[in-house]
């Protein structure tokens, strides 16, 4: 039973194609819709202000990437756990109370003077971010019904994570010139509105009737991630083969390991290991580390190289960034219209195709002194293009004939996915690009470059390969 269903037992029924798209339905989607604005804007904004937050609170450069790194820490290590909090819990009181932290840890970070609660509060958000992720996309997916009602609602979802993102690469640069401080203070009176209104518009729904809460899995799974995601964080600067860096692998692997065993003996697990049976899902949640951890590292490597080297301010910089985050605006609502047309499949072949061209034009064409027109801008053109079609499309596949009662686990486990593969190309990019010798010229750059040109090439053959190989099977 769908949420819909539970809570409007009176209205006629539906099919996925003729669900009708009432004002209460445009008012849920437009709150969760919200939620993803605001992680996108408040991520994209605390990164231009770091300069300005080291200068003030005496932060080194370690120190510093803690307060991307903290978040990252939080988001990636419990995204699964919030998805099958939600299944389990009630979706809707999941979404709220984690939202409510959300803007609390905001306040609380804006005010603060001491670094390492600064760093604190960026964890403590991405712990809410861990729990309103997965269940905002687990409404959705369960509030739209599978097919055009759907694809449409992702990809509006879609527009507005990129229109956050490119918003707060723009906000960043005009608040931070008032103070660092406003990054943080910003997205309080937003996350605010937000719960109202998800309080007044989003359905009650019923939590599982049957399962509970594997607790061993729990700690086994969100212990493991963490650490595991901590090692690559913290190795460039440690080495990897130092004893500690080699130790928190073997334990951090030991930890999964034992997760994979609990789940294979308990009653209730946190991760019904047979979804990853589907050939689909897996591809889709490759697909989503090679999206996320590509594309993102890029853009760090980015900043580095436009504001480091070449001198540009964080406003000019935002501003050259801005193109790829427009055309995933402008371009995702079209995109449901294309999964309904040629499906996911197709369209994520297109996605990671028009990724390794954009990095490789930029790669090709950068020089030293790479001219805006000719480089930078249709690289960020084919970048946006690649995201615009393969983020809704990799979101509609993950869910893709998972049942309702799962939706929750499906969603957090793409999302989950995304970020820790994110984490894991940036670090393997931030060591490479330090060896490098990154700081100089673009020379120090490449190593990285070729880093998310072979990661985008990875996630290209995934797709390519069973799309070849289907009709050799008929």
């Amino acid at each position: 039973m769908t949420i819909s269903e539970a809570v409007v037992p009176a209205a006629p029924p539906t099919t996925p194609l003729t669900q009708r798209w009432t004002p209460r339905l445009w008012g849920v989607l437009a709150v969760l819709c919200a939620v993803l604005f605001l992680d996108g804007l408040d991520v994209s904004m605390v990164g231009v202000a770091l300069p300005s937050i080291g200068a003030e609170l005496g932060l080194s450069t370690t120190s510093l990437q803690w307060i991307v790194n903290g978040y990252v820490l939080g988001y990636g290590g419990l995204l699964l756990l919030g998805g099958r909090t939600a299944d389990l819990l009630g979706r809707r009181k999941v979404f709220l109370t984690a939202l409510a932290v959300f803007a609390v840890a905001s306040l609380v970070g804006g005010l603060v003077d001491d670094g390492t609660l600064l760093i604190a509060t960026r964890f403590v958000k991405g712990l809410a971010a861990a729990f309103t992720a997965p269940t905002a996309l687990s409404i959705l997916t369960t509030t739209f019904h599978e097919g055009p009602a759907r694809n449409r609602a992702l990809s509006v979802f879609s527009v507005f994570g990129a229109s956050g993102y490119s918003s707060g690469l723009i906000l960043g640069g005009l608040l931070t010139s008032f103070g660092w401080r406003w990054t943080f203070l910003i997205p309080v009176p937003l996350a605010i509105a937000a719960l109202v209104a998800g309080i007044a518009l989003i359905p009650r729904d019923r939590p599982a009737a049957g399962g509970g809460h594997d607790l061993i899995g729990a700690a086994t799974l969100t212990t493991g991630m963490l650490l595991a995601v901590y090692t690559v964080v913290s190795a460039p600067d440690r080495g990897w083969t130092d004893p500690l860096t080699l130790g928190s692998i073997v334990l951090a692997v030991a930890l999964l390991a034992g997760f994979v065993i609990t789940e294979k003996r308990v009653r209730h697990p946190l991760i019904r290991l047979g979804i990853l049976r589907t050939g689909t899902v897996v591809r889709a949640n490759l697909s989503m580390i090679a999206l996320f951890g590509s594309y993102l590292s890029f853009q760090f490597m980015m900043t580095l190289y436009l504001q480091n080297v070449l001198g540009w301010s964080p406003l000019r910089m935002a501003l050259a960034l801005l193109p790829a985050g427009l055309l995933v605006a402008f371009g995702s609502p079209f995109v449901g219209r294309l999964i309904d047309r040629y499906g996911t499949p197709r369209l994520l072949i297109s996605s990671m195709t028009s990724l390794v061209l954009g990095y490789a034009w930029f790669l090709l064409t950068a020089g030293d002194a790479p001219h805006y027109a000719v480089t930078v801008l249709p690289t960020m053109l084919l970048l946006g293009g690649g995201f615009a079609f393969g983020f809704s499309s990799i979101m509609a596949q993950a869910t893709q004939g998972i049942d309702d009662s799962e939706q929750g686990l499906a969603s957090g486990l793409v999302q989950t996915s995304g970020q820790v593969g994110a984490a894991l190309v940036l670090a393997v990019l931030t060591a490479l690009i330090a060896d490098g010798g990154a700081g100089t010229d673009f020379r120090g750059f490449h190593p990285g470059v070729n880093l998310v040109t072979g990661v985008a090439l990875v996630g290209l053959l995934l797709n390519l390969v069973p799309l070849l190989a289907a009709p050799r099977r008929r």
